[in-house]
């Protein structure tokens, strides 16, 4: 694959001979093959093929005469004709068969768009009006949290730190369950684990596969029921910034300080592609379910959707610093986090952020020297209307996406001492998880001595359920 992206141009079809009208099969473009390898669908019909036009008169191809039908009849034996009859008959079937398949396939398809349609609805129009009590702070780790993920089922949480150790938690007792301990940098030969800063990590959707990268620009993939190391992927230049699984696959996505991204895949412990188009390091990498993701070009100031199969990208600009962070709402909208202290809401479909609330966590410093606090962690509850952002402000701060996400409107702050270095709400929304410490994730620019080094599980409710929805389920 060319490391610049491109665009394919649609190809038009072959116009028919004068005095013929074509009818034509779809093609389907292999999106691997790069638009050389062009399939055509076979016709479902025996009617799908070429048809004499009203001007056929002016063609110069004389049609071929008839047989009167009569004279069909009188050579055709009763054998044939019972056969032929048959196949008519099974034919006729067939067709009947494949047309109520079809209607039924619509209606089913229809139905469930619409229930869809009407839980979504419903799940924007709720009242995500959230509160928080009974937080947990859970501590394993000597040094600043730096990255955290949630199983799929809510049940186990993996973080990572600067004194570059894994660890396994029980969300509901809260306990370890098992350790990763961080080797010396130079023992890395003989030292099964990292020896660098983990920066970032990911867990597939069937909880299968753990993926950690570090400051020594490596990939460790580990299994993620028992801890168990199986590969390490090398090939970025730079430390490895960004991590994500592609839901329902073993497709992994890598960002890189090198400011490319990879593409993996685990299963066959397999190196697939690289992909090149930031400016400056890549800070922040997130994907759903299509064959795309999106990450943050620090410095450069931009966000780009990279879109896999069809090899483009989308560039996206509107914060005024660094990004160092982003997350996918839905397939169609993110959250993003900047040092300027900006949180911007975008759509793929548009080039400029829908909404952006700058100081978002406020200003420190003194009278007439102030800066906006840096934002160094966003979270989306994945199609909801409910994000968050944390800083080094000590505060965890809820945001409600206004409708059809023209906007961010404030809901309440969680106070957080420290660097809310990372933060991830769980798949069901009962609870967030909240990695903090007492420097920033990229540096050690200053210390909150205050803080502690741990992951607070912040449990979340509805204060006022609304009837009208009752197969949301009550909290």
């Amino acid at each position: 694959m060319s490391s610049s992206f491109f665009i394919r141009a649609k190809q038009k079809p072959k116009l028919a001979q004068k005095g013929k009208i074509a009818v034509a099969s779809k093609r389907k473009v292999d999106g691997d093959s790069g638009g050389k390898k062009v399939r055509a669908t076979k016709p479902n019909s025996k009617y799908n093929e070429e048809i004499s036009s009203e001007s056929e008169t002016e063609s110069n191809v004389e049609p071929k005469k008839r047989r009167p039908i009569e004279e069909q009849e009188y050579e055709e034996t009763p054998q044939e004709k019972k056969l032929r009859l048959a196949k008519l008959y099974i034919d006729q079937l067939k067709e009947e068969e494949e047309q109520k398949a079809d209607d039924e396939t619509f209606e089913s398809d229809l139905v469930a768009g619409r229930l869809q349609e009407e839980v979504v609805r419903g799940f924007y129009l709720m009242p995500w009006m959230w509160y928080a009590s009974d937080i947990r702070l859970l501590r394993g780790h000597k040094l600043p949290i730096t990255c955290l993920v949630i199983t799929s089922d809510d049940k186990h949480i993996f973080s990572a730190a600067k004194d570059c150790s894994i660890i396994k938690w029980d969300v509901e007792s809260g306990k370890k369950l098992h350790k990763i301990p961080g080797g010396r940098k130079g023992t890395e030969d003989r030292h099964v684990g990292h020896t660098g800063h983990i920066l970032c990590m990911a867990v597939s959707s069937d909880a299968k596969y753990l993926a950690t990268g570090d400051m020594n620009k490596l990939i460790m993939i580990w299994e993620a029921e028992t801890c168990k190391h199986l590969y390490k992927f090398t090939g970025h230049k730079g430390p490895v910034s960004g991590l994500s699984f592609r839901r329902g696959s073993h497709d992994l996505y890598s960002a890189s300080h090198d400011r490319s991204v990879k593409v993996w895949n685990v299963d066959e412990n397999a190196y697939v592609e690289t992909l090149f188009g930031h400016q400056d390091a890549i800070t922040g990498l997130d994907c759903l379910s299509r064959e795309r993701c999106v990450t943050t070009g620090g410095r450069d100031r931009s966000v780009r959707v990279w879109k896999i199969a069809e090899e483009s990208q989308l560039v996206f600009h509107g914060h005024e610093g660094s990004i160092d962070c982003v997350q996918l709402i839905n397939e169609e909208h993110m959250i993003t986090g900047a040092d300027d202290g900006s949180v911007c809401l975008w759509s793929v479909n548009r080039k400029k952020p829908l909404s952006t609330v700058k100081q978002a966590h406020g200003c420190h410093g003194d009278a007439g020297l102030e800066q906006p606090h840096w934002v160094a962690s966003v979270a989306a509850l994945q199609n909801s209307d409910t994000v968050a952002s944390g800083s080094h402000n000590s505060l965890v701060q809820l945001w409600k996406c206004a409708q059809n996400f023209r906007g961010l409107e404030p809901l309440f702050s969680i106070p957080v001492p420290g660097f809310v270095n990372s933060l991830k709400f769980s798949s069901s929304g009962r609870f967030l998880v909240a990695g903090v410490g007492q420097e920033h994730r990229l540096g050690r620019w200053w210390r909150i001595k205050e803080a502690k080094n741990g992951i607070y599980i912040i449990p979340l409710k509805r204060r006022a359920p609304n009837p009208d929805f009752m197969s949301a389920g009550s909290w």
